[in-house]
């Protein structure tokens, strides 16, 4: 069920098929410490919604392989950022686009933490602009209580940590530097601050937490709950109905 790969003779019956449910995964490319590749958040976001489209049947938008990932600055190379405005300016497209198609459910799934912002303001422009859409903003690391908890295991303020690390080796060895790992924990400094820092004054490399202790049996366990939980909240959401009937036009109040 990959957009792209579809024909628009198609998509009549794939949306019957999908219960006119989309997911639309939103990556980064930016670095991730001396250990993974710059298109980590990128590759969960692109892994995950595969493996949920192929569960419930929801199509998968192409995804979105750029974020707003001005928080890493410009002190190490590879980062590739938009800006918070132009996110949110092609993702409210995108979803226009979505929605002339027949999508009635959208589901933006985001891998990269700071891209939240952007994304619920795209979010609430879709929905006041389309009344009978609905959306809604996953983000990959906080599907559920047990993928919080392994995200934030090593630090509250995480990036490119032991759950990041074990993902990759899970499910793309190919972007890890299993030679970096050793070396590549940095610890997280943000505890008790009152100003949300950039990550050049946080990190001496890129990383906040303990990659060198990921492993790849625990990026595929946390890999399959992440399926299994999203999985969950896609097949809810294809049969959700909003609580109210009305919409803006007119009747009762």
């Amino acid at each position: 069920m990959e957009w792209a790969q579809r024909t628009w003779t198609e998509f009549s019956a794939d949306l019957d098929a999908a219960h006119a449910t989309a997911l639309l995964p939103v990556g980064a490319t930016e670095q991730h410490g001396p250990q993974l590749g710059t298109g980590m958040d990128t590759v969960i976001a692109d892994r995950l919604c595969r493996a949920v489209a192929g569960k419930t049947g929801a199509l998968m938008l192409p995804t979105m392989p750029y974020g707003c990932s001005l928080g890493h600055s410009r002190r190490w190379p590879g980062t590739i950022s938009l800006q918070p405005i132009t996110l949110i300016t092609l993702i409210k497209e995108i979803g226009d686009w979505a929605y002339f198609s027949g999508i009635r459910r959208l589901l933006i799934v985001n891998g990269h933490v700071t891209n939240a912002a952007p994304l619920r303001c795209a979010l609430e422009m879709l929905r006041a602009e389309h009344d009978d859409l609905m959306v809604a903003l996953v983000n990959t690391a906080q599907l559920s209580d047990r993928v919080r908890a392994a995200h934030c295991a090593d630090g509250a303020d995480w990036h490119a940590n032991r759950a990041e690390t074990a993902l990759m080796l899970a499910v793309a060895p190919e972007i890890v530097r299993k030679d970096a790992l050793a070396t590549a924990d940095d610890p997280d400094r943000t505890e008790g601050l009152v100003f949300s820092h950039p990550v050049n004054r946080t990190s001496k490399n890129g990383v906040t937490g303990s990659p060198s202790l990921a492993t790849e049996a625990e990026g595929a366990e946390l890999f399959s709950w992440m399926v299994e939980d999203l999985s969950h909240l896609v097949a809810k959401a294809q049969h959700e109905v909003a609580p109210l009937p009305h919409s803006w036009f007119g009747g009762e109040g």
